[in-house]
């Protein structure tokens, strides 16, 4: 990215508690973008695929996704599987942000397309310091440029 631009939040995060700390210690590390939350993996999926005025999906540019897998409804993999199999949203960059640290899910998200794996430390002087390496690593970051219609 050019100096200047932001990268667009969208957290996709069930826990209320985890959301505001992912919130708050990715601004205190500098980042100032824009987040959107949803709280369960069928909201995501409403808001990239289902809204009328975008047929297609959202037209979506320096946009990253934080991603949690255990969620009501639909979970982060039914989530990652489609922004990943749909050309609107393929190349949107996905970073699963959880607790789950068994080899077997972590495999199986790099397989589905997740471009970062990171658990959450359950410990919370941690997992807050996971997060600041989150939010430096966000203000670094280039973004593809989304596909054209």
């Amino acid at each position: 990215m050019k100096n200047g631009e932001t990268v667009g939040i969208i957290l996709i995060e069930d826990d209320d508690g985890h959301a505001t700390l992912v919130e708050r210690n990715l601004r205190r590390a500098g980042v100032t973008n824009g987040f959107t939350r949803f709280s369960d993996g069928q909201e995501a999926l409403d808001w990239f695929f289902n809204d009328p005025a975008y047929p297609d999906g959202r037209p979506l540019a320096n946009v990253v996704v934080l991603l949690d897998l255990k969620m009501p409804r639909v979970d982060g993999i039914e989530v990652l599987r489609r922004l990943k199999a749909s050309p609107s949203t393929a190349a949107l960059p996905v970073i699963v942000l959880t607790t789950t640290d068994d080899p077997r899910e972590i495999e199986r998200c790099y397989e589905l397309g997740c471009n970062v794996y990171v658990t959450k430390p359950v410990e919370y002087d941690a997992f807050i310091e996971a997060v600041r390496r989150l939010g430096f690593f966000l203000q670094v970051v280039k973004l593809p440029q989304p596909m054209r219609p």
